[in-house]
């Protein structure tokens, strides 16, 4: 009986320790699977991207904006390996774009360029299907677009303070014109009327195109508008370029910031990119830096000051603070000066 016995016990002893070595090996692997950093996916977020991007922009091309997205594109498509193409869906300020965004899969395949109309629509538009701030994931902060108060040569101000002394030397006086009810450019000289209490009255246009030509023939003594857009006639001489709205130095510009009239006052838009929300960390990461080694660029500073832009990086951990601190700040300005969509 004990002979038969024992290679049923050598048997039993060589399976405990298998399972044995099982185990441990189980043991060893289970701190290997924990260890992978929550949230993030490693399967396609690790190897984005594997096709083209589609960089979306809310306005038609050839505009101002349309052409700083072509200035990103193929730098961009240096950095991250792949093609980004600019697409362009045009309409409500930027809106269209920013719904299709909003809709698109979070998978880092659909980006927006998109700019401080996008923040303001909220507040004047009830119906926007989607929410500015909420929607999208902010990947970085790339230009601001200062703006630029034009006047004519008769206008009695030369520099930022002699002329918010003329405004508030003469209330309701003078009247000032922009491309439109609600878009920045009239915020930004609401802003200026709230900080300074004085009367100005706003003069809307169909765009700005015909904005300068009317400034330079005295049909409307006070202008907003782009750097790109006044800088031309300003060094010839036809108008003046009297203050920026933006405490930063255009170069090639030799315009004197508000700010040394309204210490601290800002209002430069801002152009940046976002994509849908829920688009994994590890891509908006990738994204980020992608952007801010081509930001870094010296060539690119110059290429953007050609449209009147400054390159103003900013990766997307500041810009998720950043984005809703505009959309408050704008949404202050238009309850505060009683401003609605018309």
């Amino acid at each position: 009986m004990t002979l038969k016995t024992r290679p049923a016990r050598r048997g039993f002893l060589a399976l405990a320790a298998c399972c044995a070595a099982l185990a441990a090996t189980a043991a060893v692997a289970q701190p290997q699977a924990a260890s992978a950093p929550a949230g993030k996916s490693s399967g396609a977020a690790t190897s984005y991207p594997e096709r083209p991007i589609r960089l979306l922009v809310g306005y038609s091309a050839g505009g101002g904006l349309d052409a700083m997205a072509r200035l990103l594109a193929p730098r961009l498509s240096t950095q991250l390996g792949q093609q980004v193409v600019v697409e362009n869906r045009a309409g409500a300020a930027g809106v269209i774009a920013g719904d299709a965004t909003a809709r698109a899969a979070p998978d880092g395949y659909t980006i927006m360029l998109g700019d401080s109309s996008l923040l303001i629509a909220q507040y004047l538009q009830p119906h926007l299907t989607f929410d500015p701030v909420k929607s999208f994931t902010p990947i970085a902060s790339v230009f601001t677009l200062p703006l630029v108060i034009v006047t004519g040569n008769r206008f009695p101000a030369r520099t930022p303070a002699e002329f918010v002394s003329a405004l508030k030397a003469a209330p309701g006086k003078y009247s000032f014109a922009t491309s439109g009810v609600g878009t920045v450019h009239h915020l930004a000289f609401e802003m200026l009327k709230g900080q300074t209490d004085t009367e100005v009255t706003h003069i809307p246009y169909r765009g700005a195109a015909q904005i300068v030509p009317d400034v330079i023939s005295g049909q409307v003594p006070i202008g907003v508008v782009s750097v790109a857009a006044a800088i031309s006639q300003a060094k010839a001489g036809s108008l003046r370029a009297v203050a920026i709205m933006s405490p930063v130095a255009i170069a090639g510009a030799d315009i004197a910031p508000l700010a040394d009239a309204l210490p601290g006052f800002d209002a430069a838009p801002r152009l940046f990119l976002i994509a849908p929300a829920g688009t994994p960390a590890t891509i908006v990461d990738r994204l980020s830096e992608a952007t801010g080694t081509v930001m870094a660029a010296p060539e690119l500073a110059q290429a953007a000051a050609v449209q009147g832009a400054v390159p103003a990086y900013l990766p997307a951990s500041a810009m998720v603070n950043e984005i809703p601190r505009e959309s408050a700040m704008w949404g202050k300005v238009i309850r505060d000066r009683k401003i609605s969509a018309e």
